[in-house]
This record gives structure tokens, C-alpha cells and sequence, in this order.
């Protein structure tokens, strides 16, 4: 009947049927999850202004920085940015540009959730495909540009750990507790469909590995020529694999992802979901987001190494563990939020969604992307690396296989979380810039022995 309902007010085509149908069709879990630190605005104040354009100004200003319980994060960035323009020590730099991020990434889900309700939901699912891991992105790209292939990696990798042993462990775990007495169980069909994309992604992780520990070749050049190669046709795959699913997910079988809500709840906030800022304005505020995202990647990526040197911290562990945990807590936060409301179909949809937005199109996009700019970056992610992606994997396939979840799941996934972040803090291997130019040193290397001979 709530559906039928729904369908007759969307055909009549009023604002309170655009918000119904954006609160259950085009509200993602990812959407769902930033909303839970979001806080209402008091604009009474604002709207004493006398003049439109300052009122609209101030009223777009409490919105976007206020409007967010992380808004006193939003005091790191100036910090950040004094910091590094007077030359104040760069772990420092690193530190405070790694706080100005986390809310940095909640407010990117809003605004892009603010202009999916003048375009609808489709554009924005497609908005939040693009931008709902823009600073995993920006950062990688940042560090492709300064050769720190290494840290591009360590940090991909590391963001879709985090999202299935930390953010699906931790949800599991705390809505295990919080409903002890209850049965949870959530919906396999989302679930099933991120495990086969993470598969397939792992497969196009072990081929190149493989190939280069199967071939014995003396000519290292052309091996590492090869792996190269079939890196770039396999992400050119993922990719058109995930525009398949963005096809699946927006169109043909969007009800597997809808973001379900109580009525008893949210009932009396259908009528008021609203954009509370215009559509220009939106767009305007989410170009300088991503513009600040943008500067504060490129301190992150200038001082990761002083602040590895300075702590005592290895840079893949830095990489691996800290970039995504702060980079993406406020999303993480919402996950274990949902959890103990038991609503473990949001925090699926986070945990599994964002693993297959970062495995299926921000790694293959890198490499492309590192194609384009004349580096040599492959999937090839080191046998410990790798070894640790596919068993994270497996064991989260396994603890979602029947459909119902207990905290001691939850406690399995984190206790694989730790090991995995102490084997990565207690190795400390050396970073390569560049394939390409570990192949070059190599090279030198054997023609200066020779000539030696």
C-alpha cells in the first residue's frame, strides 16, 4: 500500500512526493549514513538580514559549515594552511590537514545529496558514484603526480580494508550488542552483488602478481612490460564492470540498494525534506569543497613521509591505516550509528558499497589515470598486500553468506582488522617511486657491473 501511495503522489507531481521518492529511492545508504551527523540549522537570526544576496550568503554559510556535528573540525584547515605557508613542522601539517578532511567528505555527501533533489535520483547516484570517494581519489592522483606509487597504493588498499574488516566489524559488533536480544538480519541481495565485484577485483589483483612469480625471466624489463599491460586492459574491465553496475544499481534493480527507513521515525520529516540551498549554489559550494579537499590532499601527500620519520611509523602503515580511518570517519561513523538502530542494510550499503566503489573504480582509474600522465603503475600490490585484500575478502563473504548477524562476527572481522594493521606497523619495506624507474636503477645496475667485469 506505502508504495502504491507513493507512485499515485509521484504522479501528481507535488514537493512532497520529490522528497518521499528521493528519501526511499534515491537515497543511498552512503546518503543515509552522512545524514545521521547532520544537525538542523536555527536560521532565525539569518533571516533578520536586510539584504537578500548577504542573507542567502549567510543562510548557504550555516547550512554547509554549521550544519554538520563535525563543524569544529572545519577550525583545522586555516590551521593547516598557516601552518604550511610560516613553514611549522610538516608532521604537523600533516596532522591537522588529515582533520580538516574528515568533514570535508561528509559535506561532499550532502551537497551532492542537496543537488540529486533538483535532478533526481538518478544524477544523484551518479554524483555520489563520482565524488562519495573524492578524497581517495584526489589524494591518489596527487601522489601519482609526485611518483609515490607506493603510497597511491597503500592507501587504496588500505580504504577497502578499512571499510570491510573496521567499518562492517565494528557495525556488526556494536548492532550485536545493542540487539542481543534481537534476531538481526538484513537483505542478501546488495551484499551478494558487492562480494562478486570484490572477487572480480581480486582476480585482476592476483593475474599480474601471478604472471610475475610464475615467469622466470631474466629480462626484467620486459616482465615488468607485461604486467603493465595486462594491469591497464583489466582496469579498462573493472571499469566497464562498474558502469554495468551503476546501470544495476540506478536503473534496473534499484531496489536492492534503497535505503529503508521507518515511517514511525522519519514520518514527520518527509514534508520537510527540502533542499535547504539552491542548485547553483550547491554546485558553487561543491566546487570549493573539492578545491580545499584538493589543497589539503597535496599537504597530506608532501608530508607523509616527515610525519612517518617524526612519529616513528612506517609510511605504508600511515598509508594503510590512518589515511582511510580519518579520511572517512564521518562515514564510518554513520555506519555504526544505523548499526545500533539495527539497521543493517545501511551499514552494508556503506561498508560493501564504498570497498566496490574504491576496488572497481578508483584503483583501475588511477592506473589509467597514471597511464595518461607517462607512469607505470600496475595492480600488482605485493604478495603480503594482496594476500591480506583476498582473505579480507573471503572471510567477510563468509560472515554474510546466510543473511543474519551476531557481535561475534563483528568481533572476528575487527580482530582480522588488528593483525592486519600490526603486520603492516611492525613492516617497514623500503617505498618505490616509480616501477618504471626501479626498472631504470636495475638496468644501470647490471650494465655498470658488467663493465666493471
Amino acid at each position: 500500500m506505502a508504495s502504491n501511495a507513493e507512485t499515485s503522489l509521484l504522479e501528481n507531481g507535488n514537493l512532497k512526493c520529490l522528497s518521499k521518492e528521493m528519501r526511499h529511492g534515491g537515497r543511498t545508504a552512503h546518503n543515509m549514513s552522512s545524514s545521521s551527523l547532520r544537525k538542523k540549522s536555527e536560521i532565525a537570526l539569518v533571516s533578520k538580514v536586510p539584504y537578500r544576496f548577504v542573507r542567502d550568503f549567510l543562510a548557504n554559510l550555516q547550512e554547509v559549515i554549521l550544519g554538520t556535528k563535525l563543524s569544529v573540525l572545519f577550525l583545522a584547515i586555516p590551521f593547516a594552511i598557516a601552518a604550511q605557508c610560516n613553514h611549522f613542522g610538516r608532521p604537523w601539517v600533516f596532522a591537522l590537514s588529515l582533520l580538516g578532511l574528515t568533514p570535508l567528505a561528509e559535506r561532499v555527501s550532502f551537497l551532492t545529496e542537496q543537488i540529486a533533489m533538483y535532478t533526481g535520483p538518478t544524477v544523484g547516484g551518479l554524483l555520489n558514484a563520482t565524488c562519495g570517494n573524492a578524497t581517495e581519489l584526489i589524494i591518489a592522483i596527487l601522489a601519482l603526480v609526485q611518483h609515490k606509487v607506493d603510497v597511491v597504493k597503500y592507501s587504496l588498499l588500505g580504504s577497502v580494508l578499512s571499510n570491510l574488516l573496521l567499518v562492517l566489524g565494528t557495525s556488526l559488533f556494536c548492532g550485536g550488542l545493542a540487539n542481543v536480544s534481537k534476531e538481526q538480519k538484513f537483505d542478501r541481495k546488495q551484499s551478494d552483488v558487492n562480494s562478486m565485484l570484490l572477487l572480480l577485483g581480486l582476480l585482476c589483483h592476483l593475474l599480474p602478481l601471478m604472471l610475475k612469480y610464475s615467469r622466470n625471466s631474466s629480462d626484467v624489463f620486459a616482465l615488468e612490460t607485461t604486467v603493465v599491460s595486462l594491469s591497464r586492459v583489466s582496469c579498462i574491465l573493472m571499469l566497464i564492470a562498474y558502469l554495468a553496475y551503476l546501470v544495476f544499481q540506478l536503473w534496473t534493480h534499484r531496489q536492492f540498494f534503497e535505503a529503508q527507513e521507518d515511517e514511525d521515525e522519519y514520518g514527520d520529516g518527509i514534508a520537510e525534506e527540502t533542499p535547504v540551498i539552491g542548485f547553483w549554489s550547491g554546485f558553487a559550494w561543491l566546487a570549493g569543497m573539492t578545491g580545499v579537499i584538493a589543497l589539503l590532499s597535496e599537504y597530506v601527500v608532501a608530508t607523509i613521509e616527515a610525519a612517518s620519520d617524526t612519529w616513528g611509523l612506517s609510511v605504508s602503515f600511515i598509508s594503510l591505516i590512518l589515511l582511510p580511518i580519518v579520511g572517512n570517519a564521518a562515514e564510518h561513523a554513520g555506519a555504526i550509528i544505523f548499526a545500533f538502530k539495527n539497521k543493517l542494510d545501511i551499514s552494508l550499503g556503506v561498508a560493501l558499497g564504498s570497498a566496490s566503489q574504491i576496488s572497481m573504480f578508483v584503483v583501475p582509474l588511477t592506473v589509467i589515470v597514471a597511464w595518461i600522465i607517462g607512469i607505470n603503475m600496475d595492480l600488482d600490490f605485493n604478495l603480503l598486500e594482496t594476500g591480506s585484500l583476498a582473505l579480507s575478502i573471503i572471510i567477510t563473504a563468509f560472515a554474510l553468506q546466510d543473511g543474519t548477524s551476531h557481535y561475534m562476527k563483528g568481533l572476528v572481522l575487527l580482530l582480522c582488522y588488528v593483525v592486519i594493521g600490526a603486520c603492516f606497523f611492525v613492516s617497514r619495506s623500503p617505498l618505490n617511486q616509480d616501477p618504471a624507474n626501479v626498472v631504470d636503477l636495475a638496468m644501470k645496475s647490471s650494465a655498470h657491473g658488467i663493465l666493471r667485469v
